[in-house]
C-alpha cells in the first residue's frame, strides 16, 4: 500500500506517482482482517486516509481471500436525524456496491427496506455476505462525518451483525476511519441524547490506529523520487528544513515541495531547491493560508479547542488534561502534538499560524489606531531594532488598552500573550518577522522577533508570585543559549486587579550568566 507524493491536495507538479508505502505509516491492518477485527483509523485532515484505503481495497480485491468495499460517508454530514440519515447512508453504501465488479451483481438493500431504519444497514450486509463466495472487508471513509440519531443508528446496527457472526452472515472485518477516534463520536451527539447503555454502538472497536506523519528519510524519499524523475535535486539541508517545518505532516510536505518546485523555482529542474527556498514556501503557506490550514484554524473558535490551546500559549501544562476528551479531540485534528512531556502545536507551520490568527483582530485594531505606523522610529542609526524604544511603546499602549482589548479575546487568558504578539506583528510591518516556541508546561512563551540580520529573543509569563521573575530569568537565559544570544527581554504581564499601573510598568536591567537582561514589567 502506497502513499501518493505531490497529489494530497491535487497534482502540483509531474510524476503525481511518487509513493511510499503506507503500510509502514499503519501497521497490523492485515492481521486485524485476518483476525475478523473491526477497528478505526484516525489522522489528522489530508494525511493520506483515503488513499491508504484505496490502495487497500484494490490490494484485497486484487488477491483471492476477501471482497473488499470502499464506501465515503461524507455525503451524509448534513443528515443528523436517522429517518432521513439512514436512507442517506444506504444510498451512499448502494452507489459504492454498484462500482464494485462483483458486489453489482447482488445489489445491496432496496427502496422498500428504506423505511426499515433500525435495520436496513444490518440486514443489507446480511444479505449481501451471505451470498458472496468470500468474506467481505468494508471501509467506510469519514465516518466521523455522522452525527445524532444517524450515528447512533448506523453504529447499533454494525454492532448488532458483529456480535451475531457465529449465527448470521456479515461483515468479516470493518475500518471506520476519519479524523477522530470512535471514543470522540460521543462528543457529536446533543448534550440531552439519552444513555447508550451497557450495549453501546462504542464498544465494537478493537483497535483504534493512526497515520503516522513523514520521518524525515521518508521526505527523503519521496523528494528522491522527484530527483529521479526530473533531475532537480533536493539540498540536505532542504529536507532538513522541510522536516523542521512541516514535522512530516504529509499536506504540508507535499504542499511546500509544490511551492519551491512550481512558484519559486518556475518548474526550472536545472535548479537545486535549497534551505532559504523551503522557508519562503513555508512563508507563503503561512500568509497565503490555503483552504487545509484554514480548515484546522476555523476550529480554534471551538470551546473545547481553546480548552487546550489557550495553556499552550501561556506555557501552563497543570491546565492541560491529558486523558480528556477535549484533549484527544485536539490531538487527533493534528493541531497539537505532545514531546517530552510538554504540549505544543503539531508544528512550526501550525504554531505561527495560530499566533498570527489568533492576534490578528489586535492587529487590525491597531491599524485602524494608526499604531506603529512610523516603522523607522523604532530603528536605530545602526539599522537594529531599538527595543526600548519599542517596548516603551507597548508598555503605555497597554496601560491605556488593555482592560478594553482583553474582553474582546475568546481566549481571555492569553490576551495579553496575544496583543503583544499583535503590536510586534503590527510595528514590524513586513520588515521582520516573529518566531513563535509555544508549548503548554514550558512555563512561558518564547517570542524570537527577527529583523534583517539579528535576532531579539523575548519571553513572556504571567506574575504568579514571587518565583514568576527568578524563573523567568533562568529560562531566558538557557532560551538566549540555545540562540547564541547575549542579549534578551522578559516580559512580566502583572495581572492583580488591585494593583496600581505606576508599580506594574517597570524596567530594570540585570546581568546572568554574562547575559543582559532586561525586564519589562506590564
Amino acid at each position: 500500500m502506497n502513499t501518493r507524493f505531490f497529489n494530497v491536495a491535487g497534482p502540483c507538479v509531474p510524476g503525481e506517482h511518487y509513493m511510499l508505502d503506507a503500510s509502514s505509516r499503519c501497521s497490523d491492518l492485515t492481521e486485524l482482517i485476518q483476525r475478523k477485527q473491526f477497528f478505526v483509523i484516525h489522522a489528522a485532515r489530508q494525511s493520506g486516509k483515503t488513499t491508504l484505503l484505496n490502495e487497500l481495497e484494490q490490494e484485497l480485491n486484487a488477491g483471492h481471500d476477501y471482497h473488499a468495499l470502499y464506501c465515503s460517508l461524507e455525503s451524509v454530514q448534513a443528515f443528523t436525524d436517522l429517518e432521513k440519515g439512514i436512507p442517506a447512508v444506504v444510498r451512499a453504501i448502494r452507489k459504492c456496491v454498484g462500482y464494485h465488479p462483483v458486489l453489482r451483481n447482488h445489489g445491496f438493500a432496496d427502496d422498500e427496506s428504506l423505511d426499515d431504519v433500525n435495520n436496513v444497514v444490518q440486514k443489507g450486509f446480511t444479505s449481501l455476505a451471505s451470498a458472496l463466495d468470500r468474506p467481505l472487508i468494508v471501509l467506510f471513509d469519514e465516518a466521523d462525518c455522522l452525527s445524532n440519531g444517524t450515528l447512533i443508528t448506523f453504529l447499533r446496527q454494525l454492532r448488532e451483525g458483529y456480535v451475531n457472526r457465529a449465527r448470521i452472515p456479515f461483515i468479516h472485518s470493518c475500518a471506520l476511519v476519519g479524523m477522530r477516534n470512535i471514543r470522540d463520536y460521543k462528543a457529536k451527539l446533543r448534550e440531552d441524547q439519552d444513555t447508550l447503555g451497557s450495549a453501546s454502538p462504542f464498544n465494537i472497536v478493537k483497535r483504534a490506529l493512526t497515520l503516522k506523519s513523514f520521518s524525515r528519510d521518508e521526505i527523503a524519499e519521496l523528494y528522491a523520487q522527484h530527483t529521479a524523475d526530473t533531475g532537480q535535486p533536493f539540498a540536505a539541508s532542504a529536507i532538513d528544513r522541510v522536516h523542521y517545518w512541516t514535522a512530516g505532516q504529509p499536506w504540508l510536505v507535499n504542499a511546500i515541495a509544490c511551492e519551491a518546485v512550481e512558484k519559486i523555482c518556475a518548474n526550472d529542474a536545472s535548479v537545486e531547491i535549497t534551505e532559504a527556498m523551503i522557508d519562503q514556501a513555508a512563508y507563503t503557506i503561512i500568509m497565503r493560508r490555503d483552504t487545509h490550514i484554514d480548515s484546522l484554524l476555523e476550529r480554534l473558535k471551538e470551546p473545547r479547542v481553546r480548552r487546550v490551546v489557550q495553556p499552550i500559549i501561556l506555557g501552563e501544562g497543570g491546565d492541560v488534561r491529558r486523558l480528556s476528551d477535549d484533549f484527544e479531540y485536539v490531538h487527533d485534528l493534528g493541531l497539537i502534538h505532545e514531546d517530552r512531556g510538554l504540549i505544543g502545536p503539531a508544528n512550526p507551520i501550525y504554531a505561527e499560524v495560530i499566533g498570527r490568527v489568533l492576534s490578528y483582530d489586535s492587529q487590525q485594531d491597531m491599524l485602524a489606531a494608526e499604531i506603529g505606523h512610523d516603522a523607522p522610529f523604532y530603528i536605530g542609526d545602526d539599522g537594529q531594532l531599538d527595543m526600548r524604544a519599542m517596548l516603551t511603546e507597548f508598555q503605555q499602549f497597554w496601560r491605556e488598552n488593555s482592560d478594553v482589548w482583553r474582553d474582546r479575546f475568546d481566549y481571555r487568558e492569553a490576551a495579553p500573550h496575544l496583543i503583544l504578539m499583535g503590536f510586534l506583528q503590527r510595528v514590524l510591518n513586513g520588515g521582520g518577522r516573529v518566531v513563535r516556541e509555544m508549548a503548554a508546561g514550558s512555563g512561558r512563551l518564547d517570542l524570537c522577533v527577527e529583523y534583517g540580520d539579528h535576532r531579539y529573543p523575548i519571553e513572556l509569563k504571567i506574575r504568579r508570585g514571587d518565583k514568576t521573575i527568578p524563573d523567568g530569568l533562568r529560562q531566558l537565559s538557557c532560551y538566549l543559549d540555545t540562540l547564541g544570544q547575549p542579549e534578551g527581554w522578559l516580559i512580566v504581564f502583572d495581572q492583580r486587579p488591585d494593583g496600581p499601573w505606576d508599580d506594574k510598568i517597570s524596567w530594570t536591567t540585570e546581568t546572568i550568566d554574562a547575559k543582559t537582561i532586561h525586564i519589562v514589567g506590564c
